[in-house]
């Protein structure tokens, strides 16, 4: 995505390397599944051993931090949606 006068820097920072409205889709599916795997299910339910190997996280951290994240890129990618559009493939005539 190129900078531009009109695009706020923090969609810029949100999705400066995300081209197309799907990448962007992409970008806020990965984050929710990666938010998921932060909830500390260790805590959640203790004594059950195969949620205490599947699941490292033992604290809210990472899950604190990732999950305001989806809402930034939800909100960039409505700014885009509403004010300048997603670039269309490009078709180079040779």
């Amino acid at each position: 995505m190129q900078k531009t006068d009109d695009l706020p820097l923090w969609v810029f920072f949100a999705l400066s390397s995300i081209e197309t409205r799907k990448g962007a889709m992409l970008l806020i599916f990965g984050n929710v599944l990666f938010s998921a795997y932060c909830v500390p299910w260790v805590i959640l339910y203790p004594g059950v051993e195969w949620v205490a190997k599947l699941f490292l996280i033992e604290d809210w951290e990472w899950f604190v931090m990732s999950a305001p994240m989806n809402i930034w890129y939800w909100f960039s990618v409505k700014w885009v949606d509403k004010n300048r559009g997603w670039q269309t493939k490009v078709v180079e005539v040779v």
